[in-house]
């Protein structure tokens, strides 16, 4: 996989071919918004269906490839639409202030099962499609259940639950009622699973899965047929089935980067991964019905340019030498020295601003560092960390023990990243969203289990409540990237670099550096080592005294008379 690889854009003249075809619906972050797109690798370029400020997300393809459920804040709150691929018309299906979301088609194309937030809690319901007021509880309890997908033969559905403590795959039978219609299929305490699915024959049932003692992200596959240990199929998340069932499509995550790539059953590789312009909200897989051309509400939002999230404007500067770049001030921010390069100045301002309006509050208007000047020295091991460039900010570690930040711990790799979530000011669902993922206790290290302490800490035993905002994924619409960890962060708090961004712009550090200081800061004095002394005798004022040889008379020997 190449780290230049090119990635997949949104093209502005679309031509989908006629009639059925294979196709991805995805939702995709884009110019800071989760928009619907068709995509196919054989003849569909990436086509944006939705255009609108607000986000939409989770589709799902209805049976017929004729609709696509999926929820959406257009609103004001989370709530389920339909959208009809042959007309382009947009029809909502629920009108609550709770968090809906996850939607998945019945076989028949009547019910739609999806995931609800209330009372500060997931749990799962079935809706009608022609009568969305008809509505019915599948679960209700006490722990945390949603991502349900509906099996083909009908009379199963697949979701995730913490019910044991830990993220697992569970299935409800519909022919059976109470508690008894729940049963865990996944049994595995050890990982976290999520986002099952099921295969078009309803025989097996892929999940993606991160196993604890690994930290590998990774596919599984149970059959249902011959029930037995699930088969590991391959490194990525959110599987889903193609049509015939001989494939299976998942996402590939990179630190900053999404791949969509494609395995056969026997694990090899039968799509090579395509790097995406976004982070993806989810996805859909199956035959499509578009129209050629299409229908004019979705024409008109796949040739809408976005508007650009900032504009980069710098000032010329007399006194700073050639190839070196300005330093401006933040205005309003509070740092030890709050500064950042005149190039990044307006990518951090616009980022800091939608960050005050998704969540309430600014939460980047008093922040731990922005530019470190050479002269003042870090924390120990990080001394060519990029806030000396003028490229990087670190949010403020205080937010952390307030309560007002939730990390939730990321293995990409060889190395620890750290996902980053913001509280939102308003708890009514009018902002954020809940969170599905338990967020890390850095401080459990410090509770006196050797477990806990030799992991760094502990995932929180339960998720918190409250609506929150991935600002990780926002940075990166803005160019802002995180960094991983150090190698010791286990036992170094400051290691973890959980609210550090930047924007390297494909520079290595040294490079960066020399955009703000000259060349001689890389030239270190040579010591130079005196010889060593050479050992001489050392004189006495007085000789050393000599042993004088004594005669002793020997004892001689008389004879006995």
């Amino acid at each position: 996989m190449s780290a230049t690889q090119t990635p997949y854009v949104v093209t502005a003249t679309p031509v989908p071919p006629a009639g059925p075809q294979e196709v991805y619906i995805l939702s995709m972050m884009d110019s800071g918004y989760a928009h619907l797109c068709a995509f196919s690798p054989q003849g569909m370029p990436l086509t944006r269906l939705t255009a609108d400020p607000w986000d939409d997300i989770t589709p799902n393809l209805s049976p017929d490839g004729n609709q696509v459920a999926f929820a959406s804040r257009r609103n004001g709150y989370w709530d389920l639409y339909l959208l009809n691929l042959q007309s382009g018309i947009i029809t909502r299906l629920t009108d609550t202030m709770e968090y809906e979301a996850s939607p998945s088609w019945s076989p028949d194309g009547l019910w739609l099962v999806f995931e609800t937030f209330r009372n500060g809690n997931f749990d799962l319901e079935i809706l009608s499609v022609n009568n969305p007021g008809e509505r019915q509880r599948l679960t209700d309890q006490p722990s945390a259940e949603h991502s349900p997908v509906w099996s083909p033969l009908g009379r199963q559905i697949a979701f995730v639950s913490n019910h044991t403590g830990e993220n697992e795959i569970w299935v409800a039978d519909l022919d059976k009622i109470g508690d008894e219609r729940l049963f865990n299929v996944s049994q595995n305490k050890q990982a976290s699973e999520t986002h099952p699915a099921w295969s078009p024959d309803g025989n097996f049932l892929a999940w993606s899965a991160t196993p604890s003692e690994s930290s590998l992200n990774g596919i599984y596959i149970l059959n249902r047929l011959k029930p037995a240990s699930p088969v590991w199929l391959g490194s990525g998340d959110w599987p889903i089935w193609n049509p015939d069932g001989t494939q299976i499509f998942s996402l590939l995550a990179a630190p900053n980067d999404t791949f969509l790539e494609a395995f056969a059953l026997t694990g090899n590789y039968s799509l090579p991964p395509i790097l995406l312009t976004g982070s993806l909200r989810g996805f859909d897989f199956g035959f499509v019905n578009l129209t050629s051309p299409l229908a004019d509400s979705l024409l008109l939002a796949s040739n809408l340019t976005p508007t650009p999230l900032f504009v980069t404007i710098t000032t010329p500067v007399q006194e700073v030498p050639d190839n070196r770049l300005n330093l401006v001030a933040l205005p309003d921010v509070q740092a030890p020295y709050a500064r950042m390069l005149d190039i990044l100045d307006e990518s951090f301002n616009a980022l800091r601003q939608r960050i005050a309006i998704d969540v309430g509050w600014d939460a980047l208007a008093s922040l731990d560092n922005a530019f470190v000047p050479i002269s003042i020295p870090l924390n120990p091991g990080l001394g060519d960390d990029w806030l000396y460039t003028g490229r990087a900010f670190s949010l403020n570690p205080i937010l952390l023990d307030a309560g007002w930040i939730a990390i939730v711990k990321e293995e990409i790799g060889q190395q620890t990243y750290w996902r980053v979530y913001l509280r939102t000011r308003a708890q009514d669902g009018s902002q954020g969203e809940p969170l599905h993922q338990s967020p890390w206790d850095i401080n459990a290290r410090f509770s006196g289990t050797p477990i806990a302490y030799d992991q760094g800490g502990q995932p929180v035993s339960n998720i918190p409540s409250g609506f929150w905002v991935d600002i990780t994924t926002l940075a990166r619409d803005y160019g802002w990237n995180r960094l991983p960890s150090l190698s010791n962060w286990r036992s170094y708090f400051n290691g973890t670099r959980f609210g550090e961004f930047v924007i390297t712009s494909g520079l290595d550090w040294q490079t960066a550096m020399l955009q703000v200081y000259p060349p001689e800061i890389f030239i270190t004095p040579t010591n130079v080592i005196p010889p060593s002394k050479t050992p001489t005798r050392t004189p006495w004022n007085y000789r050393t005294p000599t042993s004088t040889l004594t005669l002793t008379p020997r004892p001689t020997y008389t004879q006995q008379p």
